[in-house]
């Protein structure tokens, strides 16, 4: 029998009656997990499938028989990617399974934020509906199809939201690492620099990697630059934005909403500083949790897709949605 060391929930795996390849023994780690707990369950294993993806350097070191570092979702940035590759280890992740699930959430917060359903919401269960209705016809409300918006990484989850966005009607513009002429011309969309389009758009929706470049890149001095009424989206991972400085900037009014689906760390911890915002700024911020890329569709594909990776190997064949250029 091959070993397969599991970083997921026993139910997670068998909740759905997915076909495993045959001849392998799953053993788990759950929940939180010390180096020495993963090195020493990891002994004999050829296959690692990760729920959690913190597999740092020390970890990986100690990776006798491993030969594929399989992800469950799209991140990997948990994982030394480095240390796999210098081990001859591959490591793969699940590109693209959840682009649709995730482009979905990234309209309806952007949806949500701009005609301020939450509000709302929490103004008629509070019965101040005439209240509340007279707030909204004296402030008024746009519609997506009036506003620009920006688009910060054109990977496959950036490419899927330009495509629903093309039914509203919005203008487009996007930042990524490099520009993409064909994209471009196929969806209308303009170029811009990262600054200019923060300056620019009414709208920013973040759909970058975590790399140690992107972390912490929406600051106080990007945040300084977006327009007064601007509304910040986050769908990717929290530590993109630097999570005191937008708190400080929806309490000074630097920018108009933000709706984030990721937070830094998480769970959160109870002084996180956007979840102790003065009760008039808290209309500002909606949450989710993390919850954007997994619909019952997209975790049975993430399932299949770890599966039949793991049989490519083990079958001899080399893995796709390799990472780490080996």
């Amino acid at each position: 029998m091959i070993k397969v060391l599991a970083t997921i929930e026993k139910k997670a795996l068998e909740e759905f009656d997915i076909k495993q390849p045959q001849n392998i023994e799953i053993s788990y780690l759950e929940g939180g997990y010390s180096d020495k707990e993963f090195i020493e369950k990891s002994k004999g294993a050829k296959i690692i499938l990760l729920g959690e993806t913190r597999l740092n350097r020390n970890m990986i070191e100690k990776l006798e028989d491993a030969q594929l570092i399989q992800t469950m979702g799209v991140g990997y940035d948990g994982v030394d990617i480095e240390a796999a590759k210098e081990k001859g280890i591959y490591v793969c992740n699940g590109k693209g399974i959840n682009k649709v699930s995730v482009s979905e959430h990234t309209i309806g917060l952007i949806l949500a934020s701009l005609r301020r359903t939450v509000e709302a919401d929490k103004d008629i269960k509070r019965f101040r509906f005439e209240e509340s209705y007279n707030d909204y016809k004296e402030r008024g409300t746009r519609t997506l199809k009036s506003t620009h918006v920006g688009i910060v990484g054109l990977g496959d989850i950036g490419i899927e939201l330009v495509k629903r966005l093309k039914a509203f009607g919005p203008k487009i513009s996007y930042n990524s690492n490099s520009r993409k002429p064909d994209k471009e011309k196929e969806y209308d969309i303009d170029y811009l620099e990262l600054d200019e389009l923060l300056k620019t758009c009414d709208i920013v929706s973040l759909h970058t990697p975590l790399t140690p470049k992107t972390e912490g890149v929406i600051n106080k001095d990007k945040l300084k630059i977006m327009k007064k009424d601007s509304i910040l989206v986050n769908t990717a991972r929290g530590e993109i934005i630097n999570q005191l400085d937008l708190a400080n900037a929806l309490k000074d009014g630097q920018i108009g909403m933000a709706a984030l689906d990721t937070i830094s760390p998480e769970p959160p911890s109870k002084d996180h500083p956007l979840l102790n915002l003065r009760e008039e700024i808290k209309d500002k911020l909606i949450l989710t949790t993390h919850m954007a890329g997994i619909t019952t569709e997209d975790m049975v594909n993430m399932q299949k897709n770890a599966w039949n990776n793991i049989e490519r190997v083990l079958d001899g064949k080399r893995p796709i949605n390799i990472v780490n250029n080996l």
